[in-house]
């Protein structure tokens, strides 16, 4: 009994692993979706990017890619991304170490409260056949673009040239 008992455990564990790593292929072509990462990229500089979804795929913070979105397997003009994101403007006082519990907490609410979330509703850029997933560009203002190509910023191809290490302006154009 014990030996059926274990084939069963560890066929029952290798499922779950297997179903965790495999992640992102778990798409196919047949639900009409397909999976690809979701990265970001921060134009701004001084300004942290504390996390950010897009259509409810949460990332927690800008550090690679991130599995999955799913996108529609085929593009249509009516394909919308709503990106939500937090930023840290840095504006904290210094650190002031973890032994006064009482300082400690209060730094922590100074930097929380300075946090602030936007979200914007951007166009999916038409892709075909080769697609990687969705990457997010944050710009100063609290603008945002996105890309669904596969090649990386900087690239010839890559369609989004704004450069990295932009100044915030001193006043952003009225939306």
């Amino acid at each position: 009994m014990k030996k059926k008992t274990s084939d069963w455990l560890n066929k029952g564990l290798f499922f779950i692993v297997a179903s965790i790593l495999s992640g992102c292929s778990q798409a196919s072509v047949d639900d009409g979706y397909t999976a690809g990462d979701l990265r970001a990229v921060n134009h701004v500089e001084g300004q942290g990017i504390n996390g950010f979804s897009v259509n409810g795929y949460h990332v927690p913070g800008l550090g690679g890619g991130y599995c999955c979105i799913m996108l529609p397997e085929k593009w249509t003009p009516d394909l919308k991304a709503r990106v939500e994101w937090e930023v840290d403007p840095h504006t904290a006082p210094p650190f002031p170490g973890y032994k006064d519990r009482e300082k400690f907490n209060a730094w922590k609410k100074s930097i929380e409260s300075s946090f602030k979330q936007y979200s914007a509703i951007m166009n999916i850029p038409q892709y075909g056949e080769e697609r990687c997933g969705l990457t997010v560009h944050f710009l100063p203002c609290n603008q945002v673009k996105v890309t669904t190509v596969c090649s990386g910023y900087g690239t010839e191809n890559y369609p989004i040239k704004e450069p990295l290490n932009m100044k915030e302006p001193a006043t952003c154009p009225v939306k």
